[in-house]
């Protein structure tokens, strides 16, 4: 199955971590939706990223082939289904193909927040890794 990464899961180094068998497959884009920081996460001290539909803008993310396994332990790294919703998305390649994944999206997000400097960090780092630019 395919797992849409657009925040600190782009980075190839935490999702070896959370699932050691992904495989990094392509870059790609969520129409319609926008990306967000919202909540409040112990771990990062500060806001995490979300995504909300948002006609006319996109997010820009990667796909990783995950097994069920993999699905499950990042069930729990996301906080499904307390926190998050597990949510089955249409992404779009940079040849213009439409594949299906899973994505994670935040069940609360009234109240957008600033995500902490190390976070940001390590979403920036999974840009790095992915090239996107």
């Amino acid at each position: 199955m395919y797992y849409f990464a657009y925040a600190s899961n782009l980075s190839r180094k935490q999702m070896k971590e959370r699932c050691p068998d992904s495989k990094p497959v392509f870059r790609a884009v969520l129409p319609n939706y926008k990306l967000i920081f919202a909540g409040w996460s112990r771990q990062w001290r500060g806001g995490t990223a979300s995504i909300k539909p948002f006609q006319g803008d996109k997010v820009v993310g990667a796909v990783y082939e995950i097994s069920e396994l993999c699905r499950n332990r990042l069930d729990r790294y996301e906080g499904y289904p307390a926190s998050h919703n597990r949510t089955n998305v249409l992404v779009i390649n940079e040849d213009g193909e439409a594949f299906k994944a899973i994505t994670y999206v935040r069940r609360e997000q009234s109240e957008e927040t600033q995500p902490s400097r190390d976070y940001l960090a390590t979403i920036q780092q999974g840009y790095r890794d992915w090239e996107i630019t």
